[in-house]
């Protein structure tokens, strides 16, 4: 369905900032700016970063 365009590292970087940035709800300042986290944990999990797409952008490991 679709390709995929998020490698290793930036997937596990990707959901640590998106739980980091959901916990802001919870703990700290309990801003609702935190529910923004969602969004970076959906690409890491999914491994498809739709900004990504119109620059031909992908962090994954080519095959040799």
């Amino acid at each position: 369905m679709f390709t995929l365009n998020v490698g290793t590292w930036d997937r596990w970087l990707r959901i640590a900032a998106g739980v980091t940035l959901v916990s802001l709800v919870f703990v700290g300042p309990k801003t609702n700016w935190g529910w923004l986290g969602i969004a970076p944990i959906l690409t890491g999990t999914f491994r498809f970063c739709p900004a990504y797409l119109p620059f031909g952008f992908s962090t994954v490991k080519k095959s040799p």
